[in-house]
């Protein structure tokens, strides 16, 4: 019997056939791979680039540090908008209907873009104000303040790529956004090479090279960061709209005016995701406000620990991915135990994964915080951060991939309350204890957080046990 293709499996959902265990670990394997591929890429391309900003020395990269979490909001709640639409579109073509998914494309297009222009006139309202608000000291709150505008006007671009991306993992096509966000790191890192750093000379087989560069240091940063999302914006809206078999709009006509019922689905699934992006980061940025008063050493040690950590938990977010597709269709389909199964299969590929990564991330700390600066106070506190963290990440996985099956399944509301019950409730009031009051620093802060992501995994799993996020409609 020949193997089957990715194509094949998918349709096998649609039409409602049998799966065999093996058909549906191949299938999840084909999604997850190139997912956890690019996302392990991406985040070297960070890694590379904080590094860069890490040879600036501890108040540059503070800087960029103070506002991070803050950037992780506006994206967040910007991911959370387009996270409506693209659900519909993955049960739509589940259900074998993809006029109507390319209808919900065309709809979403017009509501992202005005979206993302007013999230980014706001970010721009506020960049000047921001990091005196996150108690940033005078040394660095002017390279944030522009860091952080800069990053605004590049929102509208990152919205749209958000869309785009979703749109086509939603249609069962991993690939291609995955090899653009990987480009996307690749063209961050070449432009910040020349924007960040002053011209200098290289030699090369004896031969003298001189490479020009503009010396901007953190606003080269931000530059490098806008431009790549630009361009990665433009390759993944021309590849949704022209290319992809699903969704390509050029063959058909159609109204891009939002309707009533189409924003309302599309609310109703993103305004928990948004509510909870706010509040958790506004809890991150509670964090880093408990952090900014350690000094700069912790804060940048804080930040590039994150960046470091995000080797690990990455390829989560890649099974994540996957997960959500084939949920996505497996609702739209109606086929509740095909749901139920590929759930399983995600969630533990998910946990082994990490849990792997985890052990690696242990070895290899010091290692890893010694690329990104040569500051040995952001060496030391960042390896013991790491070490923390590493006995977490098990369950930080099951939390993940569970959270993309239940986006999948359009289920976000009692998700997203779990997330802010967690990060509040458990996060933020140990962090604060173990800080001021133990006054444990920096290791208080990554203990709290070690000691909650256990938390929220084991209660993500404790509600993927029940089938109360599985709400199956049956096909018209």
């Amino acid at each position: 019997m020949a193997t089957l293709g990715k194509d094949a499996l998918l349709a096998m959902i649609r039409d409602g056939k049998a799966m065999t265990l093996k058909q549906e670990l191949r299938l999840t394997a084909l999604l997850s791979i190139p997912a956890i591929l690019a996302q392990l890429t991406s985040i070297l391309m960070q890694y590379i680039d904080a590094s860069m900003v890490g040879r600036l020395g501890a108040d540059d990269s503070a800087s960029i540090g103070l506002v991070s979490t803050t950037i992780w909001l506006f994206a967040g709640v910007c991911n959370a908008a387009t996270t409506g639409f693209s659900v519909q579109v993955a049960h739509l073509i589940g259900a074998g209907r993809p006029a109507e998914a390319r209808s919900v494309l065309r709809q979403s297009m017009i509501t992202i873009l005005i979206f993302g222009l007013a999230v980014g006139l706001a970010g721009c309202l506020i960049s000047p104000f921001l990091p005196t608000w996150l108690k940033g000291n005078d040394h660095i709150t002017g390279k944030a303040s522009t860091y952080f505008l800069i990053f605004s006007l590049a929102i509208p671009f990152l919205t749209l790529d958000f869309l785009a991306s979703g749109m086509l993992r939603s249609s069962g096509n991993i690939k291609v956004p995955s090899m653009l966000n990987v480009m996307m790191g690749v063209l961050d890192v070449i432009f910040n090479f020349f924007l960040i750093f002053p011209a200098h000379n290289l030699q090369v087989m004896g031969i003298d090279f001189t490479l020009p560069g503009a010396n901007l240091g953190v606003t080269g940063a931000a530059l490098g960061t806008f431009l790549a999302e630009m361009i990665t914006c433009f390759a993944m809206v021309y590849y949704m709209c022209f290319k992809s078999k699903e969704l390509r709009l050029n063959h058909e006509h159609g109204s891009f005016n939002p309707r009533g019922q189409c924003l309302r689905k599309a609310f109703k699934i993103s305004l928990p995701m948004g509510l909870q992006h706010i509040v958790m980061c506004s809890a991150q940025i509670t964090i880093t406000a408990i952090v900014a008063p350690l000094g700069s050493i912790a804060l940048a040690a804080n930040t590039f620990a994150i960046t470091a950590e995000s080797l690990c938990y990455m390829p989560g977010y890649g099974i994540a991915d996957a997960a959500t597709t084939l949920v996505g269709q497996s609702i739209g389909a109606a086929r509740r135990d095909l749901t139920r199964r590929f759930a399983n299969i995600t969630v533990v590929m998910g946990m082994t994964v990490m849990g792997i990564m985890g052990v690696l991330m242990w070895i290899g700390a010091p290692v890893m915080m010694s690329i990104m600066s040569p500051v040995p106070g952001i060496i030391e506190q960042g390896t013991a951060a790491l070490r923390i963290e590493a006995w977490a990440e098990p369950m930080f996985a099951a939390a993940i991939v569970s959270y993309g099956i239940f986006v999948g399944a359009g289920d976000t509301l009692i998700p997203c309350a779990m997330n802010v019950v967690s990060m509040w409730g458990v996060r933020i009031t140990l962090s604060a204890l173990f800080v001021l009051h133990y006054h444990m620093g920096l290791t208080g802060v990554w203990t709290a957080m070690c000691i909650e992501l256990i938390f929220r995994g084991s209660i993500y799993l404790w509600r993927l046990k029940s089938d109360r996020w599985i709400k199956i409609k049956h096909k018209a």
